[in-house]
């Protein structure tokens, strides 16, 4: 058993507390809204929590639990892969730790919390923070924290950062209620070293390791001197031509710290490399300033980036975070690593002012810290070419690339943002240009023939069927002005790329139903066997059910069943609630001419998939309504529309691009490729609703 007035040696210090208070709550709304349900959450109540790696208890302080934002990704058990929903309030008062959101997530971690707690499951909340500062506290002793008094021995996170919370099944077993991720170098500090620096004027938790250090040092040495004086009387520390041990160590550490001190106000942001080994090595000041100046002088020809500049990864993520993305989105194009660097200290506040000086840098240039002016913005332009040039377009700090990628990244994120319907109703094929081209539907005639004596088999025509399809191209530019970089202001250079991915979505929406609507070539009609209208067409079972059959009656150009089941329920906005029902409920309500509804039995329950777009009942968009619905193909099997993409690319693209001579800025060019056609008309029915 470790000594409880001792702290223990901790091997692999945490870098990451997932808490799980045995006593947390968390109640998920079963509103009647459609949308995203809400949820409210007692995450932490400030007690003693068991964690993995931790001897002793330990007790986090919510008045230093620092909450970087009130929106925060939601997870299933700390997985950034399972997506819950996010926070839209953290508070902590109280001694607790409280916090409501909504369940915004759509994949399979979303669906379970939301299955399970609709059957009663006690879901338990767990946040996930980063200790910045950790107290240790002996037995013997009391400590205040979360309004509530403690005896050790017991560790209290006196600072912390909350990173997530998570929705979690149970801890590891009735006393396990956090548990440990990474480790990394966090210095757990004692009870008796963290008041006595407080005694001396220090506040620890607001230093850094290499004062921390220092201070440490004078501790020890005025412990060891008092040890030393109790176990030798006879030879007084005050006397005659004896130097006090404490007050030299005191003497000299206080003189270091004004000597590190000095030499970070030499090296500023821009030469980490000599700070550290100036401290190390115990150089003097003029030595600094000579290799600073060294350091800062252009290395014509050759470009060499340091080796401790930010990764190109880390700035793209830190900028991203920055600017409001959703850090689960973020996370997705990023490995664990990236994440990291980009929550550390040195990038979480990163700006455009951050990436020119940081630029300038890495091509071994130089220009005085502070405002940024149009001298600054000509040397960043200067240096973004020269690193481009000399790593061949492949630089990882790159002021074009990196905003380029950020501007990539938010436009992806607004495209995928819009809750659109067209992709998932329409096939998908690609094109190797802009001319229009010409589709084969090959269906064979005939069926097969029983094989004759002699062995020989029948040949099998071939009926061809065409369709034509175009791309064109959507897009618009960006750039980022001279305002922008001197205003340091991220948001409004990425308003554009979120125009575009946004537009680009709405782009391709309008397309399509807007082909869709025209029906051209009477697409839809009783020739083709795929359209019914009349007083009986209204969306009801009855309707639907004429429709399933005249779906699975489509034949082939021999006059052959197809045999292609309907997958998708289309409909407008005023029949979505009536759609879901009919694919949701075993019952629903008819209502007969006496207009008194009557439960009656749903045959058609969980068979299509109900899709609803505001485009069908849009009244500038020609053959819209607001009563006709489709019964559609599985696009993947019988696609009834098309949508064609330039090589591949299903997604809109953002390049880099040369502004005019009289412009100071850069420019990048944000476009869509892609062209929508009729495909099969075997591959729906359309009715047209109550007249």
């Amino acid at each position: 058993m470790p000594d409880p007035n001792k702290q223990p040696e901790l091997i692999g210090l945490p870098e990451e507390l997932l808490i799980c208070a045995e006593d947390s709550t968390i109640s998920v709304h079963d509103t009647e809204e459609d949308g995203p349900k809400r949820f409210d959450m007692v995450a932490y109540t400030g007690g003693q929590l068991l964690l993995a790696k931790y001897p002793y208890p330990v007790v986090v302080e919510l008045s230093g639990l620092e909450i970087p934002r009130q929106s925060r990704p939601v997870f299933k058990d700390h997985q950034p892969s399972d997506i819950v929903g996010h926070t839209d309030t953290i508070q902590a008062a109280d001694g607790c730790l409280t916090a409501t959101g909504l369940v915004s997530g759509t994949g399979p971690a979303a669906k379970e919390v939301l299955g399970s707690g609709k059957n009663g499951f006690p879901w338990q909340a767990s946040i996930g923070a980063y200790p910045k500062h950790i107290v240790f506290v002996p037995a013997g002793h009391k400590i205040e924290a979360n309004g509530r008094t403690f005896e050790g021995p017991i560790y209290v996170a006196k600072k912390a950062v909350l990173r997530e919370i998570s929705f979690v099944a149970l801890g590891a077993d009735d006393h396990t209620s956090a548990r440990l991720a990474a480790s990394g170098n966090l210095e757990v500090l004692s009870m008796e070293f963290t008041q006595w620096a407080q005694d001396k004027g220090f506040a620890v938790e607001t230093l850094d390791e290499s004062n921390v250090k220092a201070i440490r040092a004078m501790y020890d040495a005025e412990m060891a001197a008092e040890q030393a004086g109790t176990e030798n009387v006879e030879t007084p520390i005050q006397a005659a031509g004896v130097v006090d041990p404490v007050q030299d160590m005191r003497s000299q550490a206080v003189g270091e710290l004004r000597r590190i001190n000095a030499i970070r106000k030499l090296c500023g942001d821009q030469h980490p490399d000599i700070e550290a080994k100036a401290i190390e090595d115990n150089w003097d000041l003029k030595d600094v300033e000579i290799a600073v100046l060294r350091e800062s002088r252009p290395s014509a020809p050759a470009i060499h980036a340091a080796e401790t500049a930010p990764a190109g990864q880390a700035i793209e993520a830190a900028l991203c975070l920055a600017n409001g993305m959703d850090e689960a989105i973020v996370a997705q194009g990023y490995d664990e690593r990236t994440m990291n660097a980009a929550h550390s200290a040195d990038l979480r506040s990163y700006g455009l002012h951050s990436l020119v000086y940081e630029v300038i840098r890495a091509a071994g240039e130089y220009v005085r810290p502070g405002r940024i002016d149009n001298d600054t913005i000509r040397a960043a332009f200067r240096a973004d070419q020269r690193l481009i040039q000399a790593s061949g377009g492949f630089s990882t700090v790159s002021l074009s690339g990196i905003l380029g990628n950020v501007a990539n990244k938010s436009m992806l994120a607004a495209y995928q943002a819009v809750n659109g319907v067209a992709t998932q109703i329409c096939g998908s094929t690609d094109a190797n240009d802009f001319k229009s081209f010409t589709r084969y539907r090959l269906s064979g005639t005939g069926t097969f023939l029983k094989v004759g004596p002699d062995g020989e088999l029948k040949h099998a025509g071939l009926a061809e069927e065409s369709y034509s399809n175009q791309l064109d191209t959507w897009g618009r530019m960006i750039t980022l002005t001279r305002q922008m970089m001197i205003n340091d202001d991220m948001g409004a250079f990425l308003q554009i790329p979120r125009l575009i991915g946004r537009m680009s979505a709405l782009a391709l929406e309008e397309a399509v139903f807007t082909l869709l609507l025209s029906n051209p070539d009477d697409f839809f009609s009783t020739d083709n066997g795929n359209y019914f209208d009349g007083a009986d067409s209204a969306l009801d079972i009855d309707s639907l059910s004429v429709a399933e059959k005249k779906f699975l009656d489509q034949t082939d150009a021999a006059g052959k069943p197809i045999l292609v089941r309907p997958a998708i329920l289309l409909t407008p906005t005023g029949l979505g609630t009536f759609a879901g029902q009919l694919y949701n409920d075993t019952q629903v309500n008819q209502v007969p001419a006496n207009n008194k509804a009557k439960p009656t039995s749903n045959p058609h329950a969980g068979k299509f998939r109900p899709e609803v777009s505001p485009y069908l009942n849009l009244s500038s968009i020609p053959g819209s309504s607001s009563t006709a619905w489709h019964l559609l193909a599985d696009p993947n099997d019988t696609p009834i529309m098309e949508i064609a993409y330039l090589r591949g690319k299903r997604l809109p693209t953002i390049e880099s691009g040369e502004t005019d001579f009289n412009v100071l800025g850069m420019q990048w060019r944000g476009y869509f490729d892609f062209g929508v056609a009729m495909c099969d008309e075997r591959g729906g029915v359309k009715s047209k609703g109550a007249a």
